[in-house]
């Protein structure tokens, strides 16, 4: 035990006598004080914060302040509630539309466009009146490219939101800006680049009842000299395409450009050109039925869809048992399913409209895409089920001369175009097509009442795109021996055909 003693009491004089062994101790002691501080100070930060969160809710009973929300859902802000830069931008925006901005600094801002479009495409840019409807992804980039440019005035109409998911595609929002209104969004952030553009902003639904009213004049009497639409909801898309149509106003239209990622597919041409786009089949088919083929701009993409590539999602289990469809979305006919987006994919969409809208505006020479170009083929189209109609006639033991059928070549293009995609039903093909009916005619199907006209009581919904071959060996088998389809082609083949017509009388029902 001694002996133990006198080796601690060495070993005890060595360390006290050796100097690095002390700073060791030292700095190990050191630092088990200070993490043991810096612990302590985030408990007690973390203690204070939870502390100030939970005094911050107002107790039931206790009155306190509620924002004001809008129709639509959304906050209004407060009255007061901008920041310091923020007001001082505002009254800039006011001072520089009354006149007070130098003119010199405008066109100094301006000199690349006025070098570009010269001095007389400037000024009619500078007093042009555009109407934007849907300031989103597409619209927002569109809009802040022709205040830009030097639009003198610019209606921005739109009923929704920022979100945090928009912030990805918008063109201006910030996080400072979730929760207000887009047309605000756009209005204050724009106001800092340019501000003597002159803005009127519209949180409002786009609603064909409401349509005078929104695309009417300036205060001043000042008509629209341009219209974009923006808009991702079909219903509201026609809507507003037919009043422009009907009432002279000129207007260019975005596509879809959800699931789209090849920009160097992005095209401007009339609407009869687009293509390999289900937003702008579905609008032109609409069009059509209103008597409305082509004649409108639009800005579209011919990618095609395929494997690997994003696609609309489809509705969760959990929310398709909610209910109905129709009180799942946002507002009535809204989509309630999420459609991928590529942020880059809408500042190309709102980007090409914008400068089509320049272009236009300015009078600088551009040219659209040619359409499909396609009427001759569907005359002859129509000349071979007139022919066809007249062989299977007589095939029955009617007399074949002078047939009538009801079906022109507007039908054939919309049959063709829109119902049928362009395609054979049987093998996909593209080339050398026809139509033909589906089914042998039943019982009288010539109407020969009428003296000197055979008319024949043929529907659009009993006729098939076939290529020309596929179309002979139709009418051998099916209209002149009477087999049934189901016995000729393969059920894929039959389910296809069915649920194009369903899909086409559902369309002519809404007309």
């Amino acid at each position: 035990m001694s002996s133990w003693s006198s080796w601690l009491a060495e070993r005890s004089s060595d360390i006290a006598s050796s100097h690095r062994v002390q700073l060791a101790l030292t700095a190990t002691v050191a630092a088990g004080l200070g993490v043991s501080a810096v612990i302590g100070l985030q408990n007690a930060r973390r203690y204070y914060n939870v502390y100030d969160l939970k005094d911050s809710i107002p107790d039931l009973n206790s009155p306190h302040d509620v924002e004001k929300i809008n129709d639509f859902g959304g906050a209004v802000a407060e009255p007061g509630g901008e920041n310091k830069d923020d007001e001082r931008s505002a009254a800039l925006a006011r001072r520089a539309r009354l006149g007070d901005y130098d003119e010199d600094l405008i066109l100094e801002q301006l000199a690349r466009n006025r070098v570009f479009l010269t001095d007389d495409g400037l000024a009619k840019l500078r007093k042009a009146f555009v109407i934007v409807v849907g300031c989103g992804g597409v619209g927002s980039h569109a809009t802040a490219a022709l205040a830009r440019s030097g639009c003198g005035r610019l209606r921005l109409i739109d009923f929704d939101q920022v979100t945090l998911s928009s912030l990805n595609r918008h063109a201006v929002a910030t996080l400072a800006d979730v929760g207000t209104p887009k047309v605000l969004c756009l209005q204050k952030r724009l106001e800092q680049v340019v501000p003597w553009t002159q803005f009127e902003c519209l949180n409002q639904l786009f609603g064909e009842k409401s349509a005078s009213s929104q695309l009417g004049p300036w205060a001043d009497g000042q008509k629209a000299d341009y219209v974009i639409d923006a808009i991702d909801n079909i219903d509201s898309k026609v809507a507003l395409l037919l009043y422009c149509h009907r009432n002279g106003i000129r207007v260019v239209s975005s596509m879809g450009a959800g699931c789209k990622s090849d920009p160097t597919r992005v095209f401007i041409g009339d609407i009869s050109a687009s293509a390999e786009d289900p937003l702008s089949r579905a609008t032109r088919r609409k069009l059509r039925l209103q008597g409305v083929k082509d004649g409108m701009p639009v800005v579209f993409s011919s990618e095609k869809p395929g494997p690997g590539k994003a696609e609309l999602l489809p509705l969760s289990e959990e929310e398709f048992n909610k209910g109905s469809l129709n009180e799942l979305g946002v507002l009535p006919d809204f989509r309630v399913r999420i459609l991928p987006v590529l942020g880059t994919m809408p500042a190309v969409f709102g980007l090409c409209v914008a400068n089509h809208v320049i272009l236009e505006l300015t009078g600088y020479p551009h040219e659209y895409l040619p359409s499909k170009g396609r009427e001759k083929m569907y005359e002859g189209i129509l000349m071979q089920l007139q022919g066809l109609e007249e062989r299977v006639a007589k095939h029955h033991g009617f007399e074949p001369g002078g047939v009538r059928i009801p079906v022109t070549t507007d039908d054939v293009g919309y049959l063709i175009e829109e119902v049928w995609r362009g395609r054979s039903a049987v093998s996909g093909l593209a080339s050398r097509l026809a139509l033909t009916r589906w089914r042998k005619p039943p019982g009288e199907w010539l109407d020969t009442r009428t003296p000197g006209q055979t008319a024949d009581a043929l529907r659009l919904d009993e006729l098939v795109c076939m290529t020309k071959d596929e179309m002979l060996r139709h009418e051998k088998s099916v209209l002149r021996e009477g087999r049934a389809p189901e016995e000729l082609y393969d059920q894929s083949v039959v389910e296809l055909v069915e649920r194009r017509w369903r899909e086409e009388r559902a369309f002519r029902a809404q007309r």
